[in-house]
């Protein structure tokens, strides 16, 4: 598969909400234009994960949108999805490309110019980059300056996005960047209409990548 558009990345987070309120907010948003999704799980066991993980992917497939499972190439590989994401402490990129194959969407978290070009090398699709802003999620985050997110941009030739606190108020800050997209969280996640502002963030998303 390995096309997507990566220009709203959306990235869930359950915290809070019940299954049924989760699952209606995932829909709202891919109604709204989220172009990519990517469901993230910390604390869920494996069984719980792809329980889950199967009800999103039924889901984004009403909408044509690809899934992304963060951390597990297990889960990815048990329902299917249309790719997997591995960050700092997960499996290395080249592990989860062999895993995963040649047919399927790895993405990779990348901090720095060397990082970067060394996720690339090793098979990525595409890479987010960040914390641009602090986060309200429970993932660790260190803050990348808009310049060292400019200079990945430039030094590989897959999509990057940016990611890390964003939303409408101050996405503005990536003007002028090479980046392919935006990955948000609570900006929709947390949104009275996540339909609303996954369509106010697509837009802006468009306006920035010039797409």
């Amino acid at each position: 598969m390995r096309k997507f558009d990566p220009s709203l990345y959306f990235i869930t987070d359950s915290t809070g909400f019940s299954e049924e309120e989760f699952l209606y907010r995932v829909e709202r948003a891919l109604m709204g234009g989220a172009t990519l999704l990517q469901l993230r799980e910390k604390e869920k066991s494996t069984r719980e994960y792809i329980d889950l993980a199967q009800k999103v992917h039924a889901v984004a497939e009403r909408y044509h949108v690809p899934l992304i499972i963060d951390d597990r190439a297990d889960v990815a590989l048990a329902i299917d999805a249309e790719g997997v994401h591995v960050g700092a402490s997960d499996m290395p990129v080249a592990a989860a490309r062999k895993l995963m194959g040649e047919h399927k969407i790895v993405g990779a978290t990348a901090k720095t110019v060397p990082w970067a070009k060394e996720a690339y090398e090793q098979g990525a699709d595409y890479l987010g980059v960040g914390a641009i802003y602090p986060t309200t999620t429970k993932v660790k985050t260190v803050l990348t300056s808009t310049e060292t997110l400019d200079a990945i941009c430039k030094a590989v030739p897959i999509p990057v996005n940016a990611i890390g606190g964003l939303n409408k108020n101050n996405v503005q800050i990536l003007e002028g960047i090479g980046i392919a997209g935006v990955c948000v969280v609570s900006a929709i996640m947390k949104a009275a209409d996540p339909k609303a502002e996954a369509e106010i963030l697509l837009d802006m998303a468009k306006r920035l990548t010039k797409r």
